[in-house]
């Protein structure tokens, strides 16, 4: 390449963004299209370098549906804007099946130079060697990350190396139907409640209105890692197993006390809670007063119900939370565009026109700084309250975790499998804990 152009932006302070790889290249010509096709029924054309009008291809990948595709297309759109030399061939599909085509194209059948990815997968993917170490990019100041909070940073890093950097930032959060609450006289539920005075705030919940108080959380991953935290462990140790039989024992009565109190709905209705995507939760589809969900969720439970939500920590200390990635974006090893995947990465996070466009789709801006900007500038009531509420449990983060490791989605499985079985009195608590520790021991060793 040749001398760079310096495409630039305002930031909130007034300076401009550049982006930094492309002080290196002359980006030249006109303004292309981004294509956005859903996967169905096409082959991902992944991988392609160089296209015959001399425009440099990038091919990225990712799942989400069609809000984040329209979102996403803008924001690659304004790249290419910016960047005309540079085109997009976009694929994605739903999250159903998205990591079993990925597997496929990362394996050998024609990757992505761009990838989506969660703490399901990162730590598998980084040990295959699928993911570019991207500190180099970081080093160098071509991924900036002098505005993202240092424990989000981190947990992007596996085996020294960071494998993927986050998109957005999440944590945990416990979203309640205000409206159910102040019709019938209730308290609220505040953050530094015990996991038990929840489950007696509830089981009240469940007798004065007659809608189950709470979504029993015991086949919810995050609930009980958040509760693990609070007893001084964790969901893993190294490659190891982080609790014991008896510590998931604790877990499973702790909620089998609440069911026989009647705090919860019935293991039917638990399992569909279970079972559904984010927009029919038991909070919104009227079933349970609250569900145990991811804080940038607020704003599409919202779109599903009429009524008035509230959102919190989950129960006990909140320090036990962290600065989540919501999700990563990766390099492919191999990509053969790698300098400039890096730089549409940052652009993505740090340029102020896109990290708009794109909004919270993908958790709140990692950027801190523009992440005030998009708050500000929003009208949505509902991301407002998300914001907010993530920037207020930030002042309590404890350290992030290390990222889950090889066989995480597997121990969510099984977590599920295991907690619905107690949950129906198939088996009790106990041999449901022991149960869930054996198959979690054999799915981190496969």
């Amino acid at each position: 390449m040749h001398p760079a152009t310096h495409p630039t932006a305002s930031a909130p302070d007034g300076r401009t963004y550049r982006t930094p790889l492309l002080r290196r290249r002359l980006l030249r010509g006109m303004l292309a299209a981004v294509l956005t096709l859903p996967l169905v029924g096409m082959a991902a054309a992944c991988g392609d370098d160089a296209g015959s009008d001399g425009k440099t291809k990038i091919s990225i990948f990712w799942w989400g549906g069609d809000a984040r595709a329209q979102l996403t297309a803008q924001a690659l759109d304004l790249y290419t804007k910016k960047n005309p030399d540079v085109t997009f061939e976009t694929v994605w599909q739903a999250n159903q099946g998205y990591f079993d085509k990925l597997a496929t194209l990362t394996a050998g059948g024609n990757p992505p130079d761009i990838f989506q990815i969660d703490d399901n997968y990162l730590t598998e993917y980084a040990a295959r060697n699928a993911t570019l170490d991207l500190k180099k990019y970081q080093d160098s100041g071509d991924l900036d990350t002098s505005k993202f909070p240092p424990s989000l940073l981190q947990y992007g890093v596996v085996d020294g190396k960071l494998a993927g950097l986050a998109a957005g930032e999440n944590t945990q959060g416990l979203v309640y139907n205000k409206t159910l609450l102040t019709k019938n006289g209730l308290p609220e539920p505040t953050t530094g409640m015990s996991w038990e005075e929840h489950i007696a705030w509830a089981e009240q919940v469940s007798k004065k209105t007659g809608v189950p108080g709470t979504m029993d959380a015991s086949a919810i991953d995050k609930a009980f890692w958040v509760w693990l935290r609070q007893q001084g462990k964790d969901l893993y140790s190294g490659n190891d197993l982080g609790f014991t039989v008896e510590d998931v024992t604790r877990w499973f009565e702790l909620w089998k006390d609440a069911r026989d109190r009647g705090a919860t709905p019935t293991p039917d209705v638990i399992h569909e809670g279970n079972a559904t995507d984010i927009t029919k939760q038991l909070v919104v589809t009227g079933k349970a007063g609250t569900s145990w969900v991811w804080v940038n969720q607020m704003p599409e439970l919202k779109k599903n119900t009429a009524d008035e939500l509230g959102v919190i920590a989950y129960p006990g200390d909140p320090s036990a939370q962290w600065a989540r990635a919501s999700m990563y974006w990766s390099i492919f090893r191999g990509s053969k565009n790698a300098d400039l995947a890096a730089d549409v990465i940052n652009f993505l996070v740090n340029d102020p026109e896109a990290v708009k466009l794109l909004g919270t789709d993908r958790g709140l801006p990692s950027n801190l700084d523009l992440r005030r900007v998009v708050s500000d500038d929003t009208t949505d009531e509902a991301m407002k309250q998300s914001i907010a509420v993530e920037t207020e449990l930030a002042e309590t983060f404890g350290d992030a975790p290390q990222v889950p490791i090889k066989g995480h989605s597997k121990v969510r499985a099984e977590l599920i499998k295991a907690a619905e079985n107690a949950q129906y009195g198939r088996v009790t608590p106990a041999e449901a804990a022991a149960q869930f520790v054996e198959a979690c021991k054999a799915a981190i060793a496969s």
